[in-house]
């Protein structure tokens, strides 16, 4: 993970200049002041005389006497003064509050500002702090720190699956050059064995780079999905007749429970063949000989529920949550000797979420066997 050290000084936050935010906060409530007090100066002086003469007339005072014009002297002095205190408090105490607010809005904004620049530089672990300036903030704040989160997590998955693929490609190829030198120096003769060696691992590779393919296809959905009215049934039974011979060889019963009254679902048979055919193959290569995989299907509610359940490995609780993440493996070593590539579920819980289904795993611990329950929806999405 970058760290604030990793950023170099071409990458730290650049120094702001000019007025802040606060700054012209400020400035505008004082102008907003100023008008104000401009404008109740000249209501007062203008509006106010002619109201207190005619409450002299009503009262009997008589015009341009002596009372009247000393109770006009009097009300000007009076409206003067008590009209420059009510402005003057006023302004203080609508700029005290102003310049509370302008700065605590100008602490968030720069907290907002310095995080994007540092995750713009490559730092992801910054976060925002609550500005408790009401709603608005603090979800701008939290959107912001589930932005930059999910940034962190794309950016450790990117430099996993950078390891991953380097070594998932690593072993075949070191496999190719130790034959290649040995046919060189003699040691190995290019006889059927050899040959037979060559092929595997040129397969090897070629499947991985067709796994990869697929789960990038499916996951920014470019996959090709042609829905149609699909059976259950045949949809089921052609994927069992494909691994009917890989099951027999190794010695692991395979049978399905389809009722034929089940509903079709809208999806391409294709792309649910793959999604059966990789979730047959992982089970297979954690079945031992004489064991069962047997997978069911019935309908509830509105969705069709597709279940393939084996006797075999099983999956301990904590490695549940991540069987469909990309290049995840309960056990790293032993799966690569068995040949997966470690993205068969990740394709297959691509390809039904892009049927508009879910893919789940359940597990009672190791030695119980697995299941894997996909729901489809039955009617044709609008």
């Amino acid at each position: 993970m970058i760290t604030r050290k990793d950023l170099s000084p071409q990458q730290a936050p650049p120094t702001r200049r000019g007025l802040g935010i606060g700054v012209r906060l400020l400035t505008a409530q004082t102008l907003v002041l100023v008008a104000g007090a401009v404008t109740s100066w000249a209501v007062a002086v203008t509006v106010g005389p002619a109201l207190f003469r005619e409450h002299l007339r009503r009262a009997g005072v008589p015009p341009m006497s002596e009372e009247q014009i000393h109770a006009e002297q009097a009300y000007r002095s009076a409206t003067a003064i008590s009209l420059s205190v009510a402005i003057g408090a006023a302004a203080l105490c609508a700029l005290a509050v102003t310049w509370y607010l302008s700065r605590r809005l100008q602490r968030s904004v720069t907290a907002v500002s310095t995080a994007a620049t540092e995750v713009s530089s490559g730092y992801y672990a910054a976060r925002v702090p609550p500005a408790h300036l009401g709603d608005d903030f603090d979800a701008l704040a939290t959107a912001f720190n589930d932005m930059a989160a999910r940034l962190e997590s794309a950016e450790s998955m990117r430099r996993r699956l950078l390891a991953d693929l380097a070594h998932e490609i690593r072993t075949p190829v070191a496999v190719l050059e130790a034959f290649m030198e040995a046919l060189e120096d003699g040691v190995e003769s290019l006889d059927d064995h050899t040959i037979a060696m060559l092929r595997d691992q040129t397969r090897r590779l070629a499947r991985f780079s067709d796994d990869v393919s697929a789960l990038s296809d499916a996951e920014t959905h470019r996959a090709a999905i042609k829905p149609t009215w699909t059976r259950p049934e045949v949809l089921v039974r052609s994927a069992i007749a494909a691994h009917e011979d890989r099951y027999d060889a190794k010695a692991v019963k395979l049978s399905a429970d389809i009722p034929e009254n089940l509903p079709s679902v809208w999806a391409d048979p294709e792309r649910m063949g793959q999604v059966l055919s990789n979730l047959l193959d992982n089970a297979l290569r954690h079945s031992p000989p004489h064991s069962t995989v047997h997978v069911r299907a019935h309908e509830k509610g509105d969705r069709l529920v597709l279940m393939l359940s084996d006797t075999g490995d099983g999956v301990a609780a904590e490695h549940l949550p991540y069987l469909f993440e990309r290049f995840y493996r309960v056990d790293a070593a032993r799966d690569r000797a068995h040949g997966g590539s470690g993205i068969g579920l990740s394709i297959a819980k691509a390809l039904v979420e892009a049927h508009g289904g879910q893919i789940t795993a359940s597990s009672d611990g190791l030695g119980h066997g697995t299941t894997f329950v996909i729901t489809l929806p039955v009617h044709r999405p609008k």
